[in-house]
């Protein structure tokens, strides 16, 4: 009953914008200083002020319908996450959610598109992205956290361009997108986990309860990790389901842990 709660209070908190549209460079530089260009896209994007410099955390979410505000959402986790480790914390709304553009791409859940987060020119704007907000923040470390499509797209990241991300924190992610779809021009980490630098620090976070995302997958994952030499490690969330994965207590503990060692 009270999962069912949550949920409901949840999906009231998520409000829709529905007027996602095209924004120029120079449409974007008059928005204000939470939104920045990059890849091609005006997106939008929640700060909260750490006063510890050189490191910067980015909030990157999954798969929510077309138009959801997920910043009404994520602001709060970023605040929280700011508290806890005295970093700066952004939280990203990608193309089609909250105030971002759609100049090249769609929501992730787009009706007529499957697997948005597993195209490598979805990839490259996400890399594109991350190296921005690290440029305007004059960060050296990034700690990204990607909770479902954000978790998956940040891995396969890691492969692509090795030496972008410090720090991943992987929630309730899918790390092998052919096991679902064996459609053509679709990507991975397991694609790409040969160029993985073995300097980026995992942490693997799964949900004893999820469905969406199983244990069995990132058990897998991080048992591939291992194999290929990465620094890997895997957190349980007891009784966790995959909505709001990432905010429990036990991700949050997690995060806080790794980025007290640096």
């Amino acid at each position: 009953m009270k999962s069912k709660v949550f949920i409901y209070v949840s999906l009231i908190f998520l409000t829709l914008n529905l007027h996602a549209q095209k924004v120029s460079h120079e449409e974007c530089l008059e928005k204000g200083d939470n939104y920045i260009f990059a890849g091609g896209e005006c997106i939008q994007y929640f700060k909260s002020k750490g006063d510890r410099g050189g490191y910067l955390n980015i909030i990157v979410h999954g798969t929510w319908p077309d138009g959801t505000n997920t910043l009404g959402r994520y602001s709060i986790f970023a605040e929280t996450l700011t508290l806890n480790t005295d970093i700066t914390t952004v939280a990203v709304a990608l193309p089609g959610y909250s105030d971002s553009s759609t100049n090249n791409f769609t929501a992730l859940a787009h009706e007529g598109v499957k697997n948005l987060a597993a195209k490598e020119e979805y990839i490259n704007f996400l890399g594109e992205l991350i190296s921005e907000l690290k440029d305007r923040f004059e960060a050296k470390t990034v700690t990204y956290i990607g909770h479902s499509a954000g978790a998956m797209m940040g891995a396969t990241l890691t492969g692509i361009e090795p030496n972008l991300i410090n720090n991943a924190i992987l929630v309730g992610g899918r790390y092998d997108i052919h096991q679902n779809d064996k459609s053509p021009g679709l990507i991975s980490i397991v694609d790409v986990i040969n160029k993985v630098s073995k300097k980026t620090k995992f942490i693997l976070i799964y949900g004893e309860n999820d469905k969406i995302s199983p244990p069995e997958i990132t058990k897998d994952f991080y048992n591939l990790a291992i194999k290929k030499d990465l620094d890997a490690k895997i957190v349980e969330v007891k009784k966790g389901v995959h909505l709001d994965l990432d905010m429990t207590d036990t991700s949050l503990e997690a995060i806080t842990k790794l980025l007290e060692e640096e």
